[in-house]
């Protein structure tokens, strides 16, 4: 997939140190941070369930807390707390479904939702973010988001090779969890907006971004289509 050449011109009228940017940060950071420290759970736990690719899933564990401190560190250079009960709150039900799912071994619905939906997710907020980032941020996420193109990767390439087995079970997945994505972005339309970030860009990207990763796993146009008419509906 293409990586987004990041724009590095910033928003000058963003006012990164006024009371309004940094209570929509406080949200908009927490989610961050939970996002990363989620991936590094939830790829233990696909270690244990893919022994064959354990040490790659450590691996990527491992990068997903890197990412973690770094985020935690954007927030201290704003000198903003981050509110994690809302962010722990925010990725609840894609935490539960994702629980479910490896306590009833169905890997590839624990693969759904970390390695496509969640880095999608990261890949599209993160790329619309950076141009709009203070200057600490930007870099910091600027190598986020090369790492999470990896993590893609790895979940397009194990499902791509288990496709016809996985086809079934990936659609019922996408039909139970596409739909949250909608409903996550909505939470947070108005900080985001606060941030520089548009939710008709974020929606786009991740489109783009899920499309083509259906697409490298097997699925035709008209069956991504489908799918991703699924989470459309709840938006």
């Amino acid at each position: 997939m293409p990586q987004v050449e990041a724009v590095t011109t910033i928003d000058s009228a963003i006012d990164f140190h006024s009371e309004t940017y940094k209570d929509a940060y406080s949200r908009i950071n927490a989610i961050v941070i939970e996002g990363e420290e989620e991936a590094n759970g939830n790829y233990i736990q696909l270690a244990e369930m893919l022994p064959d690719s354990k040490d790659e899933l450590i691996r990527l564990s491992k990068m997903e807390n890197r990412h973690k401190k770094g985020f935690q560190a954007c927030g201290r250079n704003l000198a903003v707390t981050p509110d994690m009960e809302f962010a722990k709150d925010f990725f609840a039900k894609l935490h539960e479904n994702f629980q479910d799912a490896a306590a009833t071994g169905n890997v590839v619905t624990c693969l759904l939702i970390q390695s496509l939906i969640i880095e999608c997710f990261a890949i599209a907020a993160y790329n619309i973010y950076i141009p709009v980032a203070d200057p600490f941020a930007r870099k910091i996420t600027e190598g986020v988001v090369k790492d999470e193109y990896m993590h893609l990767n790895f979940g397009e390439k194990w499902l791509g090779e288990n496709f016809e087995d996985s086809k079934k079970e990936l659609q019922e997945a996408n039909r139970k969890n596409l739909p949250l994505v909608w409903k996550m972005l909505n939470q947070v339309e108005k900080d985001a907006d606060i941030l520089g970030m548009e939710k008709e860009a974020l929606v786009e990207d991740f489109m783009i971004a899920y499309g083509e990763a259906l697409g490298n796993i097997g699925f035709k146009n008209m069956e991504i289509m489908r799918m991703s008419a699924q989470g459309l509906a709840a938006a």
